[in-house]
């Protein structure tokens, strides 16, 4: 019935460092469309800080860079693509409803 105690064990598993997404010469900037394109979603969305494995102060710079970009017209607010299809569709459907009337 009685367990004998262990000592609480640490873990002996090795950390590998992960290399960063953003190279020590890359400048965080609203001009640099390349690198900030690379940490946004399909959708248009900023991906989150987990996804692209950056440190804090780098995702908060990537974040305001792609605002400041969309602000600019450098980049879409939306992923143009998406938006032409439900535009498209949404007319299919209109235009539907007004022929049976």
């Amino acid at each position: 019935m009685d367990k004998p105690k262990r000592p609480f064990l640490k873990s002996k598993r090795s950390f590998r460092r992960r290399l960063p997404p953003i190279q020590s010469g890359d400048r965080i900037d609203y001009r640099n469309i390349s690198l900030i394109s690379r940490f946004i979603s399909e959708q248009g969305k900023i991906l989150s800080r987990r996804v692209n494995k950056l440190t804090l102060k780098q995702q908060r710079l990537i974040t305001s860079a792609i605002k400041q970009a969309r602000i600019l017209s450098s980049l879409p607010f939306l992923n143009n693509e998406k938006q032409f299809e439900r535009t498209e569709s949404t007319a299919q459907t209109i235009g539907f409803r007004t022929k049976n009337k």
